[in-house]
C-alpha cells in the first residue's frame, strides 16, 4: 500500500506545479509622441581682441594754415591801364583778396584809386571820369625851356580831388608806387607820404612830363627801370604775386610828331624791361590790349573788358597757386615726429 500512496502523492505534486502560464498583462497605451522643440541657437560670440602691447598712436593735431598774403602788381601802359580795372573786378567777383597793391606809371594811378576804398565799382566810376585833359597840361613854354611837354600838376590835382585822404598811410589797402631816380638810375619805392605826388612821380614819362621833385630826388616814370614791379611786392612781404602786363605789341606805324617819337620810344623801353621781369610772378595776367594806342582814351570799356577776360582765363591758375602755397605751408607747420 505504501507504493500506491507514494505514487498518488507524486501525482498531486505534479498537478500543483504544472499550472498553465499566466498571460502577461497587455501593455498600457503608449503616451502620444511629442515633437521635440529645437534648442535656441547659441548667442553670437563677439571676438575679443586681446589688448595690444604696442603703444596707441596719438593722432597729429590739426594744423591751422593761414591764408597767403596776395599782392597785385599793375604795370605801366598809359591808356591801356583801364584793363587793370577789369582784372580787379574779376578778382573781387571770385573772392580773391588783394592784401597789397603795387603799381608803376598808370598802374600806380589805378592802384592808388583802388587802395583808397577797396571797391572795384568805386574804382570804375572814378577812373572812367578821367580824360586826357585831366592828365596832360601841355604848355608851349614847357616845350621850349622846360624838361617835358607837360608839367603834371593837373594829374596830381585830379588824383588828390578823388581821395578822402591823400596820405598813403591812410589807404585801406597797403600801396606802393614805383618811380626812377633820374640822377642815379635807381628804383625808388614810394610807400609813404602824399598819394597824389607819388602817382605823379611814378607816371612822369620822360620827355612828356617834367621830372618830379620828391623825397629829395628828381623822379621820372618807374617804367624806365621797373615797369612791372614784382620784386617790390616780394620785398614787402607778398606770399603770392598776381601781375598784370599791358605792354604787349609795341608796333606803331602812326608816328607823325616829336611827341609820338617820345611815346613810342618809351613804349619800347617799357616792354623790354617787362620781358626780363615778368617771370617772377606766380600768375601773369595779360589783357589783349595791344591794339590800343598809348594815348587813346576812347577805348576805356574795351580795355576793361579785355582785363576781365584775361583775369577769368587765369582764375584756375590763381586758385591752384593759392592751394599749392597752403599745402606747402601746412607741411612746413606740421609737427615733426
Amino acid at each position: 500500500m505504501r507504493l500506491p500512496a507514494l505514487l498518488a502523492l507524486l501525482a498531486c505534486a505534479a498537478c500543483a506545479t504544472a499550472r498553465p502560464p499566466v498571460a502577461a498583462a497587455p501593455p498600457d497605451k503608449a503616451p502620444p509622441t511629442v515633437a521635440a522643440t529645437p534648442a535656441p541657437p547659441p548667442p553670437p560670440v563677439t571676438p575679443v581682441t586681446p589688448p595690444s602691447t604696442a603703444a596707441t598712436a596719438t593722432p597729429a593735431p590739426a594744423v591751422n594754415v593761414p591764408e597767403p598774403r596776395i599782392a597785385l602788381v599793375l604795370g605801366g601802359g598809359a591808356a591801356r591801364g583801364f584793363a587793370h580795372i577789369g582784372v580787379i573786378r574779376v578778382l573781387e567777383q571770385e573772392h580773391i583778396p588783394v592784401n597789397l597793391i603795387v603799381g608803376t606809371s598808370v598802374g600806380s594811378l589805378i592802384a592808388a584809386l583802388y587802395a583808397a576804398e577797396g571797391d572795384s565799382f568805386d574804382l570804375e566810376w572814378t577812373a572812367f571820369q578821367l580824360t586826357q585833359d585831366d592828365i596832360f597840361d601841355f604848355r608851349l613854354m614847357n616845350t621850349v625851356v622846360g624838361m617835358g611837354y607837360a608839367k603834371g600838376d593837373r594829374l596830381e590835382a585830379w588824383v588828390k580831388s578823388k581821395l578822402k585822404d591823400d596820405r598813403i598811410e591812410k589807404l585801406k589797402i597797403p600801396f606802393a608806387a614805383v618811380a626812377t631816380d633820374l640822377n642815379w638810375g635807381k628804383r625808388v619805392v614810394l610807400d609813404k607820404g602824399p598819394v597824389s605826388r607819388a602817382v605823379r612821380a611814378s607816371s612822369a614819362i620822360p620827355g612828356v612830363f617834367e621830372p618830379v621833385q620828391h623825397v629829395g630826388k628828381i623822379l621820372v616814370d618807374g617804367g624806365v627801370i621797373d615797369n612791372i614791379p614784382i620784386d617790390v611786392a616780394r620785398e614787402k612781404g607778398a606770399d603770392l604775386v598776381i601781375a598784370v602786363d599791358i605792354s604787349e605789341n609795341v608796333g606803331n606805324t602812326n608816328i607823325t610828331n616829336a611827341l609820338d617819337v617820345v611815346l613810342q620810344s618809351t613804349n619800347i623801353m617799357f616792354a623790354e624791361n617787362v620781358a626780363h621781369l615778368r617771370g617772377g610772378a606766380d600768375v601773369l595776367v595779360e589783357p589783349k590790349v595791344g591794339g590800343v594806342a598809348m594815348l587813346d582814351f576812347s577805348q576805356k570799356k574795351l580795355c576793361m573788358q579785355a582785363g576781365m577776360e584775361a583775369a577769368r582765363k587765369m582764375m584756375p591758375k590763381i586758385r591752384a597757386a593759392v592751394e599749392e602755397w597752403k599745402r606747402k605751408k601746412a607741411a612746413a607747420l606740421a609737427p615733426r615726429t
